[in-house]
């Protein structure tokens, strides 16, 4: 009787094994030594991310508070996940600070001299090599402070994540201190290495938790300043990973000169939050088309920011209102996920997620079981299985 099984090519493998999710992955490495070097395949793995990513699916939103992460499921948004810290908690008390996250990886930073790059998804990490920061020679303690501003992403053609750090030093007494360029570094996945490039030509507009680099289109994206005080319009500026060029970014047109800006992300598109002092509304912007700036597009307009403020008798102020940001789109389109970011009067930040009815202009908060509701922060994450110490090129 002839032999009614048929093998399976490796590409109707490979198609079948790239729709499953990285828990299910993972657990199939022990079927067989052949599935296992198939499944850690640099190829396979890219195959897997990119339908993942293609397909809007295997997403997972990933919280902090203080010193805990937690993974939340965004189809179902109904139970978190405690993970395991790669980095401990200092004896100074500092927290881990998420620096970015990009095609399954989060970089994290406990110091300036203590970064990784981890997946939560497979709960490996990695340490990055230290990168001690140059100081100017008329750096001068007592006149100066440094801040620290990251970002992170991946540039496709020449397969390489990238992290950069730009160092910026503050002026204590901003009229009688003398200007110096930021210090700026770039680590390499594909070199594990840092390497210095020009100086960034500006001064940011804002430090945690809007100082982390937006990732659209390839690039970091910031809110910043002229190097004067005279100036103090902001505008956008992008930093292209694969150029490592620095370019201005047209905003909508018409804004005009009572507003305050941050950006962030939305389904890879770049996203402006513009609040308006003076009527107390928030429009959100889309950038549909990158580069184009016809192809800004209001998403929302936020008319009652009274309706964010938990504590309405609290003096109103712009910051409550410019702290609205667009986090997901449902996938049935009518919800949009927003991420309110707050702070108390010691400046402490914290974060809560809300939903928006786009039909009704309906605001509701949203309580996760097994998360607090309120965090420090929170990044989109698709569940991969690239690894945080690159595909062995080094």
């Amino acid at each position: 009787m002839p032999n009614s099984r048929t093998a399976l090519s490796d590409d109707i493998i490979c198609e079948i094994l790239c729709r499953l999710g990285v828990k299910d992955l993972l657990r199939f490495r022990c079927v067989s030594k052949p599935l296992c070097s198939l499944i850690e395949d640099p190829c396979f793995i890219k195959l897997h991310l990119c339908r993942s990513l293609k397909t809007n699916t295997n997403l997972s939103i990933i919280i902090r508070d203080y010193e805990h992460f937690f993974a939340v499921d965004f189809d179902s948004l109904k139970t978190a996940t405690k993970l395991d810290n790669p980095l401990d908690v200092g004896d100074d008390g500092i927290c881990n600070e998420i620096l970015g996250c990009c095609n399954g990886l989060l970089a994290l930073r406990k110091s300036s001299l203590e970064i990784c790059l981890w997946n939560p998804s497979t709960r490996k990490s990695y340490i990055l090599p230290v990168a001690q920061i140059e100081y100017p020679p008329l750096f001068d303690v007592n006149r100066f402070d440094t801040v620290h501003t990251y970002g992170f992403g991946y540039e496709p053609i020449s397969d390489d994540y990238k992290l950069v750090r730009m160092v910026e030093f503050m002026a204590i007494d901003p009229v009688t201190a003398v200007d110096m360029e930021t210090e700026v570094r770039v680590y390499s996945f594909r070199t594990n290495s840092w390497r210095r490039i020009k100086g960034f030509p500006c001064c940011f507009k804002y430090y945690r938790p809007y100082g982390i680099g937006i990732l659209a289109n390839h690039a970091l994206h910031w809110v910043v300043r002229r190097r004067t005080w005279s100036v103090i319009r902001s505008f956008v500026v992008a930093f292209d990973l694969g150029t490592e060029e620095y370019r201005v970014v047209s905003l909508p047109y018409g804004l005009g000169e009572n507003v305050q800006g941050s950006v962030t992300a939305l389904g890879g598109c770049l996203c402006l939050i513009a609040a308006y002092s003076v009527t107390d509304i928030i429009d959100i912007w889309i950038m549909k088309e990158y580069g184009v700036p016809e192809s800004w597009t209001k998403l929302i307009s936020l008319k009652h920011p009274d309706d964010f403020l938990e504590d309405t008798t609290r003096r109103k102020h712009i910051w409550d209102y410019l702290n609205v940001l667009p986090f997901a789109n449902l996938k049935s389109g009518h919800k949009l996920l927003l991420q309110q970011d707050k702070s108390d009067w010691d400046f402490h930040w914290f974060s809560k997620f809300l939903w928006y009815d786009l039909t009704n202009k309906k605001v509701k908060t949203i309580m996760i079981q097994g998360a607090p509701e309120e965090f420090d922060d929170a990044y989109m994450l698709v569940q991969s299985l690239v690894p945080p110490d690159g595909y062995g090129a080094k």
